[in-house]
């Protein structure tokens, strides 16, 4: 079991400030990542949000543990229904040639171990890649 952090670059050509109202807006962020009903941008905020797949609902429970305007996002991860672990989601936004790299970091996911093959390591890498690759590219597109 690797503790080695789940690390994901992506650069977008859209300003840092545009990316930063994306993953901290939650009208913006149900429009391309989750619907969050009760998120709030601030330290030590709880959010939650379901994710229904096949016949099972993957509830998610995070805490915002960090706030860096428009720099840095840090909250925990953790999926109290099937798993007792937890994990730590950075996002790390920095300006780069007229757009913005983005830095998603994910630390603990060997954690989920007791919750079996669903909460493996690459179906996490293959999420944030689909996340970031696909759903957050697109909607900063149009």
């Amino acid at each position: 079991m690797s503790s080695t952090p789940i690390i994901v670059e992506k650069i977008y050509s859209a300003p840092v400030s545009k990316i930063w109202k994306a993953i901290t807006d939650k009208e913006q962020m149900e429009e391309w990542y989750f619907t969050i009903e009760d998120f709030e941008l601030r330290e030590g905020a709880e959010f939650n949000f379901s994710v229904p797949f096949e016949d099972i609902i993957y509830h998610h429970r995070c805490v915002i543990k960090e706030i860096v305007p428009l720099k840095r996002l840090i909250h925990t991860w953790t999926h109290p229904t099937q798993s007792r672990g937890e994990s730590v989601v950075t996002w790390d936004l920095q300006p780069q040639d007229g757009g913005t790299k983005v830095t998603l970091t994910h630390t603990g996911v060997e954690n989920f171990a007791d919750a079996g093959a669903d909460f493996s390591r690459e179906n996490y890498v293959a999420g944030w890649e689909e996340i970031l690759g696909t759903s957050l590219r697109n909607f900063l597109s149009k």
